[in-house]
């Protein structure tokens, strides 16, 4: 019994004991469990330490290539209408003030027609060395800059003001910023930043329990969220590493992230980033981050030029830029905008006086029309294509690369409103609808493109008719054959007689080509000037078959054109598309008396640094001779004058010497005008992007078009000088003989030398008559 009894015991005894083993084994367990969480806690602090470092010591941004329009440039002399300078001001974002105080600033006082301006510059780093910050004066009289001088009125020879930022080539992701440096930083903007957005940022650790509790009591009180607790190290962190995520765990790692980042870097180095990271709008499909950038996109101005009222906007955005845009919620904005100046005030950092008077203001933004940042995106394509032939896509868009361009906005705006006035007064005047229209502005000599306008709306982004769109170009081809006619001296000059009868071509399938005078009259014999002066087709295509089809393709070959040119005669009379950039580039050698110069839009690439990357200098070839050029141009002028485009004079001076040719293609389906000055070349194409019929010719349409442009736009006439082998004489336009100015029918026309020796039989020439306008002109 006694044996029995104690095994019972230890039995009982043994259900405890094991007890504590289970317990000891969980413990266990539990210990190792924490301790692997804990292993993996430390691996995953460790490599979101390696994420937060990587990104913050490395490259932090894409930074899109920004794109620059040529400076304005001021001299004493200089064509320079008032209302055009008054333009660019405002498209730089001066403002107009009683008496200048600072950069970005312009006064203006008028005597008479005389106004004299006086102009605080901000400065810029261009290609060629840095233009400071100064103040300037200067005179216009008469559309002309009579006097330029300093600040303290010594003479200036030359004053450039900064360049307008006409776009970019952004990053696929589509983000914008102007970096800023922290120092640069207004000083009111980063205080303010930090009394509304983060008071404790200076002593937390990235994340602030007090600010925490200070929002959760807010919020409990309104009933709703109106106070978030987020440290601007932790809006950094989430707008610069993470999503926009709504979970525990996002926050969470949020948290471990912003502690890791005070950890490694400076307030400093934390809030200098966090400027140029914050999201302050949109602009298109591109997001505009940064102050820099925002004051820009809003106000059109620097940061260091922002009035405190504008200083709060920028500053009441950043609680949501879409909420408070001020464009869709300008009450909106204006509300959390007051409530940001009414800290401003409780903090110190305005006085009573400010707080009222920056209220009381407005918002100040940039017209609505006028916030996107790609401002001209027919030329900007024309840029990017220039750009790709020499760098790759991605260091376009990343590298910040700075491109400065050929584009002069006062002309680029006024051809702008030019083709969508004349397109609306033509539709109006015909009552038809759908026009388009595409036209170039072009500087003569160096080639560089000034303006491009490729649809009806200058502003639209898509199809691109300076650049793609190809048509028939009609006579704009007809200088080219007789250019070809004019290379040969020994048989062709200006009043050799050509044939304008009928004419029948075969062709190779075995139809007949039988081109007619739009008048469908014949004029018999005719001296070559007027086939051109006044567009005979069947004296044209004559001329053409005379010469030689594959002499005319040599010709439109070395004027510049690398198209496609059909091979039959039909082309002599316009049946070869082209693009209005295409005609440009033809037009242009005509215009710099035979010299081919590539159509450039690009001046200079520069690095982020602002060190020279690559150069676009000026590559000229001599295509033709200088007599039989000059004799085109003179021919040329001839056409505005007494050919089909003489109503261009009711428009310009009588004393401007100009040419141009009109164009027009069958069943007047494109209307073109190609016309030039001794300075600038224009042309202009209107049409239907159907090919459907228009009601225009190329004198009814385009023609006025380049009128309006060439009316209003400061420009030299042709030299009137020609070189020595050319001199003038009378022609008789019956027999091609030299004759007297008394006699019927003679005309003053530029001969080379040893052309027309034979006189004109009855018609004895007298030197000493009276010159006509013609002969005045040229003496």
């Amino acid at each position: 019994m006694t044996r029995r009894r104690h095994k019972t015991r230890t039995r009982r005894k043994g259900r405890p004991t094991q007890g504590r083993h289970g317990w000891a084994l969980l413990r266990l367990w539990l210990l190792y469990a924490a301790g692997v969480i804990a292993l993996l806690f430390v691996l995953w602090v460790i490599y979101l330490n390696g994420v937060v470092r990587e990104k913050f010591e490395g490259k932090k941004w894409s930074v899109p290539a920004r794109v620059y329009a040529r400076p304005l440039e001021l001299y004493e002399g200089v064509s320079l209408p008032p209302d055009l300078f008054e333009q660019e001001m405002l498209a730089l974002g001066y403002r107009p003030v009683e008496r200048v105080s600072g950069p970005g600033q312009y006064a203006r006082r008028f005597e008479g027609n005389t106004r004299h301006y006086d102009v605080y510059s901000r400065g810029f780093e261009f290609w060629d060395g840095d233009e400071p910050a100064r103040r300037f004066r200067m005179t216009l009289d008469a559309g002309r800059v009579t006097r330029l001088q300093g600040g303290q009125g010594e003479p200036l020879p030359l004053m450039r003001l900064e360049p307008e930022e006409i776009g970019g080539i952004f990053p696929a992701h589509g983000e914008d910023r102007l970096l800023v440096r922290l120092e640069d930083l207004p000083p009111l903007l980063g205080e303010t930043l930090l009394a509304v957005e983060d008071r404790d940022f200076l002593d937390h650790f990235g994340v602030s329990p007090t600010a925490i509790l200070r929002a959760a009591w807010a919020n409990l009180q309104a009933g709703r969220v109106v106070q978030g607790g987020s440290t601007l190290t932790q809006q950094l962190v989430k707008n610069f590493y993470l999503t926009h995520e709504r979970s525990l765990q996002r926050k969470f790692q949020e948290a471990i992230m912003s502690v890791l980042l005070e950890v490694h870097y400076s307030k400093s180095e934390i809030l200098e980033t966090y400027i140029n990271e914050v999201y302050l709008g949109q602009s298109g499909s591109r997001g505009v981050h940064g102050f820099a950038l925002g004051a820009q996109h809003y106000f059109r101005q620097p940061l260091n030029e922002l009035k405190t009222e504008q200083i709060a906007l920028l500053i009441a955005i950043v609680k949501g830029a879409s909420y408070y845009n001020p464009w869709r919620h300008p009450e909106r904005a204006k509300e959390r905008r007051d409530l940001v100046l009414r800290v401003m005030h409780r903090e110190g950092l305005i006085d009573q006086a400010e707080l009222d008077a920056a209220t009381e203001a407005p918002l100040g933004i940039v017209p609505d029309v006028d916030y996107s940042l790609q401002s001209y995106p027919a030329f900007i394509e024309l840029v990017n294509r220039q750009l790709r032939r020499d760098y790759r896509e991605e260091d376009l868009r990343s590298e910040g690369l700075r491109i400065f361009t050929s584009l002069s906005p006062m002309i680029q705006r006024r051809l702008e409103r030019v083709i969508s006035e004349r397109l609306h007064r033509l539709e109006q005047a015909h009552g038809t609808e759908g026009l388009q229209g595409a036209a170039m502005v072009t500087s003569v000599g160096a080639g560089e493109v000034l303006a491009l306008v490729g649809d009806r709306n200058g502003r639209f982004n898509g199809f691109n008719r300076a650049l793609d769109a190809r048509r028939p170009i009609g006579s704009l081809v007809k200088p080219f054959v007789y250019l070809t006619a004019l290379e040969r001296p020994d048989e062709y000059h200006p009043g050799t007689l050509i044939s304008d009868d009928p004419v029948t071509v075969e062709a190779g399938d075995g139809t007949l080509w039988e081109p007619r005078n739009a008048s469908l009259e014949d004029h018999g014999e005719v001296p070559l000037y007027q086939g051109l002066v006044h567009s005979y087709n069947q004296a044209t295509a004559r001329l053409g078959m005379n010469l030689g089809l594959g002499s005319v393709y040599d010709t439109l070959r070395a004027a510049g054109f690398e198209g496609t040119i059909p091979g039959v005669p039909a082309i002599l009379l316009g049946a070869v598309e082209m693009t209005p950039y295409e005609v440009s580039g033809i037009y242009h050698t005509l215009a710099a008396e035979g010299v081919y110069t590539p159509l450039r839009a690009i001046r200079e690439v520069l690095t982020a640094e602002g060190d020279p990357l690559r150069r676009y200098p000026l590559k000229m070839e001599q295509r033709f001779s200088p007599e039989a050029s000059f004799q085109m141009q003179y021919l040329l002028q001839l056409a505005l004058r007494e050919g089909t485009g003489r109503s261009v004079y009711q428009r310009l001076p009588e004393g401007l010497a100009m040419a141009g040719k009109t164009g027009t293609s069958n069943d007047y389906r494109d209307s073109w005008f190609a016309g030039f000055s001794g300075q600038h070349l224009a042309v202009v194409w209107l049409g239907r992007d159907n090919n459907e019929e228009t009601p225009l010719t190329g004198s009814s349409g385009a023609l006025h078009a380049w009128a309006d442009m060439m009316a209003d736009l400061p420009t030299q006439g042709l030299p009137l000088t020609p070189p020595g082998d050319v001199s003038f004489d009378w022609i008789d336009s019956a027999t091609g003989k030299l004759s007297a100015e008394r006699c019927e029918g003679a005309v003053w026309l530029p001969l080379r030398e040893g052309q027309v020796l034979e006189e004109s039989a009855g018609c004895r020439i007298d030197r000493s008559s009276r010159p006509s306008w013609w002969q005045r002109l040229w003496q």
